[in-house]
C-alpha cells in the first residue's frame, strides 16, 4: 500500500471504517473540488497521498480558502515528497488518536492485540502512549479489532502492524496503515504478555501464528513516554554527550534505549534517546509507577523532555482520560486550529 489514497480504498473495500472524503486523489476541477468539500461538510483536511510525519497537510474552514489551499498543499507535496498528489478528508474536531495492533500470517491467520491510545501528540508526532485506550468497551474493542483482522486476511497481510484510527463520538475513522513494528508497541506487550518483535520474526520465517484471537486476554494498563533529547517546552533539539545516564527500575517498570552514559546524541536523526514504560494492575498505578520512574531518572549532559512528561502524569486531564490529539499543543499553547 504505497500511499494513503490506495490504502483507504481498500480499508474500504475491507469493511474498515473511514473518514468521509475524496473518493481518491481531487482533480484540478475547480467546481468539482468545491462540490466534494461541501459533500464531506467544513472543516476539511487536504493532505498529501505520499506524505507523512505530520508533512503535507493543510486544515480549510471555509469555501473561499479551499482552492488556494489545495494549490499549496500539492505544491508542498511535490517539493517534500516528489508526488503533488492530495486528497481531501472531514476535519474531526476533537478526535483521539487510537490504533489497533495486528498479527498476521502467510496462512491465513490475523489476530488483533487490543487498542492503544497515542493521542497526546504534537505537530502530529506522538509523546506519551498507553493501552488500553481509556473508555474503550469491550463491545466496541472487538467490533474495530475483528474488521482488521478480517482487513488483513482479505489483503493477505504478513506482519506485525498497525491500523490507525481518529475517534470521536463512538466511531473510528481509519486513517493509515503502519507496515511495521511502532515505537509505542511495548505497552501492548505489557498488556498482553505477547513478544511482538518475536512474533514478527516467526511470521517472517514462514512460520504459523501460534497464538489465536481467544488467547489473546488483557491485563493491567501500561503507559510509555518518549525520552528525547530535546528542549521539554520549545522542542529544540539537544544532541550532545551524555555525562549521566541513570534509569529507573522496580515492579513494572521498562525501559528500552540504546544510550549510555558517556554516549554522544547525534545531531542527524530522530531526537529519541530511550522509551520508558509503565505498567500497573490499574491505570491509576501505572501513572503513579511512572511518575515515581520519571522521578528517578537522571540524564545530564543535555536537555530532555522529562520534565514535560512529569507535568503531563500531573496533569487533571489526562488523569481523567480521553484527551483529544489536539490536547497537548493547547496545553503549550501552540495550538494549529
Amino acid at each position: 500500500m504505497g500511499d494513503k489514497v490506495s490504502a483507504k480504498d481498500t480499508m474500504k473495500a475491507a469493511g474498515v471504517p473511514c473518514v468521509p472524503g475524496s473518493d481518491g486523489a481531487l482533480g484540478d476541477d475547480p467546481d468539482e473540488i468545491i462540490r466534494t468539500a461541501k459533500e464531506i461538510g467544513y472543516p476539511v483536511i487536504i493532505k498529501a497521498a505520499g506524505g507523512g510525519g505530520g508533512r503535507g497537510m493543510r486544515v480549510v474552514h471555509t469555501e473561499a480558502a479551499l482552492l488556494t489551499s489545495v494549490s499549496m498543499t500539492k505544491a508542498e507535496a511535490q517539493a517534500a515528497f516528489n508526488n503533488p498528489v492530495v486528497y481531501m478528508e472531514k476535519f474531526l474536531e476533537q478526535p483521539r488518536h487510537i490504533e489497533i495492533q495486528v498479527l498476521a500470517d502467510q496462512h491465513g491467520n490475523a489476530i488483533y492485540l487490543g487498542e492503544r491510545d497515542c493521542s497526546m501528540q504534537r505537530r502530529h508526532q506522538k509523546v506519551l502512549e498507553e493501552a488500553p485506550a481509556f473508555g474503550i468497551t469491550n463491545q466496541l474493542r472487538e467490533k474495530i479489532g475483528t474488521a482488521c483482522a478480517d482487513a488483513c486476511k482479505r489483503i493477505n497481510y504478513r506482519g506485525a502492524g498497525t491500523f490507525e484510527f481518529l475517534y470521536e463520538n463512538g466511531e473510528f475513522y481509519f486513517i493509515e496503515m503502519n507496515t511495521r513494528v511502532q515505537v509505542e508497541h511495548p505497552v501492548t506487550e505489557m498488556i498482553t504478555g505477547i513478544d511482538i518483535v518475536k512474533q514478527q520474526i516467526l511470521i517472517a520465517a514462514g512460520e504459523k501464528l501460534s497464538i489465536q484471537q481467544k488467547d489473546v486476554k488483557l491485563a493491567g494498563h501500561a503507559i510509555e513516554c518518549r525520552i528525547n533529547a530535546e528542549d521539554p517546552f520549545n522542542f529544540v533539539p539537544s544532541p550532545g554527550r551524555l555525562t549521566t545516564f541513570h534509569m529507573p527500575g522496580g515492579p513494572g517498570i521498562r525501559v528500552d534505549t540504546h544510550a549510555y552514559q558517556g554516549y554522544m546524541v547525534p545531531p542527524n536523526y530522530d531526537s529519541m534517546i530511550g522509551k520508558l514504560i509503565a505498567y500497573g494492575d490499574t491505570r491509576e498505578q501505572a501513572i503513579a509507577r511512572m511518575q515515581i520512574a520519571l522521578s528517578e531518572m537522571v540524564i545530564e549532559g543535555i536537555k530532555t523532555n522529562v520534565a514535560l512528561h512529569k507535568e503531563l502524569l500531573a496533569d487533571a486531564a489526562f488523569h481523567q482520560g480521553g484527551t483529544s490529539i489536539h490536547y497537548l499543543e493547547h496545553k503549550l499553547g501552540i495550538a494549529t486550529k
